[in-house]
């Protein structure tokens, strides 16, 4: 059985990774920032199979080297730490570009001098690939998001993934690294950790109507077991490679909260739509490669936010 290494093992993807990475029976080392905090990684403890089969190891996404011991002896990488939704006060070079960019070559570096890993498998996203003045659709894994666009209507999150999966591909040609890159949608589903992070603390901020506008903005939603399906074929199908759109139907928030409401009337949803230009363009994606290599197709929305939702009642949050 090979052994895997899971960088942020404490975010939604890179936790569900290691879930299941570890019901298939693999040895698992989670890269954390700190093991000893409890309150944040207690919960992976207790995964099934991790008191036997987990690892986890400190490593830090800025700090060239840190993720030397993590891959070292591993037999292949997942690099799913990142940074996804930043609020907008905050200074996005350093909270957000940077440690996409520099943070997944500080781990490719790792990854380069480990002679056990036989591949990497690279989280993006389709924010690498919808963003042009020039629409097309379907969206398929040739087509890339404009860096210039991005800039322009300040899709910050969708130029730093553009710009640190093009720098990954680079270096990778680079050192002869195998490598295969996941580009999922927005990625919803049940939580795992005992607080909910990234995508699913927007989802949770428009049923409550905390952030004061939903939105305007049109995109693929796909299944958090869909997202890992997707990574692990990825990593040990040995037909995989290039990129791999990963990504359920598209809808746009206003769509999403219409739907909600009619299920669950009693929460506070947004009523307003916010004024962001530039991502609410009409698209889909293309799915036929990850399909085509053996995933078992995707989710329905209702299916997927029902989930969701059930999972924020059961955990006190809605």
């Amino acid at each position: 059985m090979p052994e895997y290494c899971v960088t942020g093992g404490t975010g939604f993807i890179g936790a569900y990774l290691v879930k299941g990475l570890l019901d298939k029976g693999h040895r698992v080392r989670a890269t954390v920032r700190n093991p000893d905090d409890v309150e944040k990684v207690g919960f992976l403890l207790k995964l099934n199979g991790a008191e036997k089969r987990l690892r986890l190891v400190k490593a830090d996404l800025m700090v060239e080297g840190s993720f030397d011991e993590a891959v070292e002896g591993v037999d292949g990488v997942f690099h799913a730490a990142s940074p996804v939704l930043v609020p907008y006060d905050e200074n996005i070079k350093a909270n957000l570009i940077d440690p996409c960019i520099d943070g997944t070559l500080n781990v490719l570096k790792s990854c380069s001098k480990a002679a056990s890993v036989k591949r990497v498998v690279l989280t993006s996203s389709c924010s690498a690939v919808r963003y042009r003045e020039q629409q097309m659709s379907p969206l398929d894994e040739t087509h890339w998001s404009d860096a210039d666009y991005c800039k322009r209507h300040n899709l910050w999150y969708a130029y730093a993934k553009t710009i640190g999966e093009q720098e990954a591909w680079k270096f990778a040609k680079e050192k002869a690294i195998d490598l295969v890159v996941v580009n999922p949608s927005f990625v919803i589903g049940p939580l795992l950790a005992p607080q909910p992070t990234s995508t699913l603390l927007m989802v949770l901020a428009v049923i409550k109507g905390l952030r004061g506008e939903y939105p305007n903005t049109r995109v693929g939603f796909v299944d958090i077991n869909d997202v890992v399906e997707g990574h692990v074929l990825g990593m040990e199908e040995s037909k995989a490679s290039g990129r791999l759109i990963c990504s359920g139907e598209v809808a746009h928030w206003s769509d999403i909260i219409e739907m909600l409401r009619a299920k669950y009337p009693s929460y506070p949803y947004e009523n307003k739509c916010g004024s962001q230009e530039g991502d609410s363009n009409p698209h889909s994606m293309d799915c036929g490669k990850i399909l085509q290599l053996g995933h078992s197709g995707f989710t329905t929305i209702p299916e997927m936010f029902d989930e969701c939702i059930k999972s924020f009642q059961d955990h006190g949050f809605l």
